[in-house]
């Protein structure tokens, strides 16, 4: 910054004028007198716009007409080269004769202009809050200018849709005035721009940058306050958080989130490109005025999030959704806080957004683990009436689901965060084809595959285990794992998960549930499968298949009866075991049954035609409890069916 030149003892301006109006230096040069004379025209411009005002009240008072308005614009450029000229005549004189009364009568006329140029930056500022209004900057530096004629042409639009359609020429005449009004709004936005500039460099080149940055700075600072105030941002350190119930930091958090991008995109970037417009003649002055207006509400802002982050209190797998909610919300804005806030002297506002995300990834890194955890401890012991969908299942699969909505920042966080060492799991587990292994390290997204296909690899454990509270039904728990398996698959498929997983997973995870469905027909109708020769059709004696038919009979009743309340849940599941059965059991009785027959002649002994056991079988796996008449089933009594998830995983 230029130094401001000083004499000392100075005369005041009145006195100069009065005494030395036509003082010459000594010697005369050609040099000295066109400087002289450059002087006199300047004196006579600054005292026309002389404020004649000691008090600093009247400096910014609004009755004093503007040197930069409309009317006045041609007096304004003429301002400013008078001020140029008198400072080149000033430099002049200080290496001509430093003790000339000509460089005192100079000061006297700069330090009047200067306090003219002052009170006009501050009343171009403070007049035009909408032209300069961040969002109005921000816009105009990343738009042409045809988007600035949205905001106007919505109002039209808007008062169109109201009124109904109008005719082709008025709606031709609305769009003309758009055009005028939106054509008018940017010349006002231009010359402002303009007029600020043109202040600051005038100032700034006379030694009066101080000036000049202390009134933008007071200024600007106070829309940034004032908008974070309106948007909700509010200073909160961990210790206030910690104090407040988790309903209450929600609701901070929803502000904070509903601010951010507003804050960034728009209030810091519209202020940095001013700030940058107005002072593009120095760096260093565009850092220390930027930085000044800045930095302390850019702190308050990214330290919401690591405040947050380090209220353990509040850690829990269902709130850990908030917390990848803000930490998208930073990551999105990266590349933003970086260039807006690029200045060294605003390092810190990166570190503090830097820290911020960290702080973030290691509660959500935490509440990882403790979803885990919770699967893992789950001890509820009550087995689902009819081998259904257990509780716990649905809970973690809807759970990741929503996870997949934020598998961009997991990625992220979970990046080189190994899977837990110490487990419970089985061996046979460890191994099986849910393996992180078979996700394939080569995409972008497999740190969080590995990770989530970990999470389902933990889940398909604990339901394992819990097809033990079957008992003795070996046929129940391996429909509960059939049903079970088949909804994780499913829900991998009809979501997001299906990319993270991808179709290996889903093909052996298929390929592992056609097995428990197998296992479940060999056990649960084991007996009736093999109470018929495996051969219908080889000649036998009467009683053999009299024996033949009264253990089909028995077997196919006692199955059916115990099996009239299991359930599967998915149709397609349960039409695919519905047709394994009948395949396997209905050609092979039809063939012995039209043999046969005729031949023992007695209903108490052929109890079922091959059409009954169709009917018994389409009746199946709808979770009712049935009896069984005297040829086929005949009456049924729906029972209720609980699917209601034990208390440890209500919630989500």
């Amino acid at each position: 910054m230029r130094n401001k030149i000083f004499l000392s003892p100075l005369t005041s301006p009145t006195s100069s004028h009065s005494s030395s109006h036509s003082s010459k230096t000594s010697p005369h040069t050609l040099s000295a007198t066109i400087m002289e004379e450059n002087v006199d025209c300047a004196e006579v411009i600054i005292r026309k716009w002389d404020l004649n005002a000691t008090d600093s009240a009247r400096l910014y008072s609004s009755n004093t007409p503007s040197l930069f308005a409309q009317d006045h614009r041609s007096q304004a450029q003429q301002f400013i080269k008078s001020v140029n000229d008198l400072q080149s005549a000033m430099h002049f004189f200080v290496s001509e004769d430093p003790g000339s009364p000509m460089l005192i009568r100079a000061q006297n006329l700069m330090q009047i202009a200067m306090k003219r140029l002052e009170k006009e930056f501050y009343s171009v500022l403070k007049t035009n809050m909408t032209a300069l209004h961040p969002e109005s900057v921000s816009l105009r530096s990343s738009s042409s200018r045809a988007s600035s004629t949205w905001s106007a042409f919505s109002d039209f639009q808007n008062r169109e849709t109201s009124e109904g359609e109008d005719d082709d020429d008025e709606i031709t005449t609305d769009i003309d005035q758009i055009h005028i009004k939106s054509n008018k709004t940017e010349k006002v936005y231009e010359d402002v721009m303009s007029d600020l500039r043109v202040i600051a460099n005038c100032m700034i080149s006379s030694g009066y940058g101080k000036e000049c940055t202390h009134i933008y700075n007071l200024i600007r600072k106070s829309i940034i306050d004032e908008t974070l105030y309106y948007l909700g941002v509010e200073q909160l350190s961990s210790s206030q958080l910690q104090k407040m119930a988790w309903d209450d930091i929600e609701v901070k958090i929803k502000k904070w989130l509903a601010a951010v991008k507003t804050a960034v995109k728009t209030l810091f970037h519209g202020e940095r490109v001013l700030c940058d417009h107005v002072f593009c003649a120095s760096e260093k002055i565009r850092e220390t005025c930027f930085t000044e207006i800045s930095r302390g509400n850019a702190l308050t802002l990214f330290s919401f999030p690591e405040n947050v982050a380090r209220c353990k209190k509040i850690f829990s797998p269902e709130k850990m959704f908030r917390f990848l909610d803000i930490y998208e919300a930073v990551s999105e804005l990266w590349i933003d806080i970086g260039m807006i806030f690029s200045f060294d002297s605003l390092s810190g506002v990166r570190a503090q957004a830097m820290t911020s995300l960290l702080k973030l990834g290691e509660a959500v890194r935490t509440m990882l683990l403790q979803f885990e955890s919770a699967i893992e401890k789950d001890s509820s012991k009550t087995a689902v009436p009819g081998g259904g969908v257990h509780p716990l299942a649905r809970y973690v699969m809807n759970y990741l689901v929503f996870l997949t909505d934020y598998s961009g920042a997991l990625a992220d966080i979970v990046a080189d965060w190994p899977t837990s060492v110490q487990t419970s799991l089985p061996e046979s587990y460890l191994s099986s084809p849910i393996s992180a292994n078979d996700v394939d390290d080569d995409s972008p997204a497999s740190t969080i595959s590995v990770r989530l296909a970990w999470i389902i690899l933990v889940l398909l454990c604990k339901l394992d285990g819990k097809a033990g509270c079957y008992g003795d039904h070996v046929a129940l728990s391996y429909l509960f794992l059939a049903n079970n398996l088949n909804y994780v698959v499913s829900k991998v498929k009809t979501s997001n998960l299906m990319p993270l997983m991808g179709p290996d997973w889903v093909s052996k995870h298929e390929s592992k549930g056609k097995q428990y469905s197998a296992k479940y027909e060999r056990m649960g109708w084991a007996k009736v499968l093999t109470s018929l020769p495996d051969d219908p059709t080889v000649e036998i004696s009467l009683p053999e298949i009299k024996d033949s038919f009264r253990k089909f009979n028995s077997g196919f009743e006692e199955a059916y009866r115990v099996q009239s309340s299991w359930v599967i849940p998915d149709s397609k599941l349960r039409d695919q075991i519905k047709f394994s059965l009948s395949e396997k059991m209905v050609p092979g009785y039809r063939v012995f049954y039209e043999n046969h027959r005729e031949e023992v002649g007695d209903e108490s002994i052929v109890r079922f035609t091959p059409d009954d056991l169709e009917n018994c079988l389409s009746d199946l796996f709808q979770g009712r409890s049935e009896g069984m008449g005297s040829s086929r089933a005949t009456s049924y009594r729906v029972s209720s069916v609980s699917t209601s998830p034990s208390s440890s995983w209500t919630g989500h």
